[in-house]
């Protein structure tokens, strides 16, 4: 058994089908940056994860450019490429999936959305919280009061 765990971003929206024994299997993509500079490198993914996790909502959230963890076994594909030439291609048989980060054009889709027609933002009348830092120049601070409950030791 051999396990890979991969971090990056959706290259294509994924796809939920159905296998003929009944079984969800979702299929995406995932492109891996390393290195910097003159020896940065993009790695393609190709990923499915079959089952239970395959049918649920993970598919309406995995869109293009969402950055994810995939956990799971790699396996390594030849087939043979239009032009006649040998082609490779790294597939992962996802044992997990999590979605991190954000996508900057789906959140500054959303942001758009918040706006009103008019293009004006919309009126949030909820006052804004802050907390209180006490400065070093506070002599009235007790720097043990968030610790003044009775501990038994």
């Amino acid at each position: 058994m051999n396990k890979l765990i991969i971090t990056g971003r959706l290259t294509r929206d994924a796809q939920v089908r159905y296998l003929p024994s009944g079984l969800a299997l979702l299929s995406f993509s995932v492109a891996n940056h390393t290195g910097y500079g003159e020896n940065e490198k993009t790695h393609f993914f190709n990923c499915s994860l079959v089952g239970k996790k395959a049918e649920g909502k993970l598919c309406d959230f995995m869109k293009k450019g969402k950055e994810v963890i995939v956990e799971g076994e790699v396996s390594l594909n030849t087939y043979q490429k239009n032009d006649g030439s040998i082609g490779t291609s790294l597939n992962v048989f996802a044992n997990n999936v999590e979605l991190i980060g954000g996508n900057p054009q789906v959140e500054s889709e959303s942001e758009s959305e918040s706006e009103s027609s008019y293009g004006q933002p919309s009126q949030n009348n909820q006052p804004q919280k802050s907390e209180y830092i006490p400065s070093v120049k506070d002599n009235n601070t007790s720097y043990d009061a968030p610790y003044d409950d009775d501990i038994p030791f």
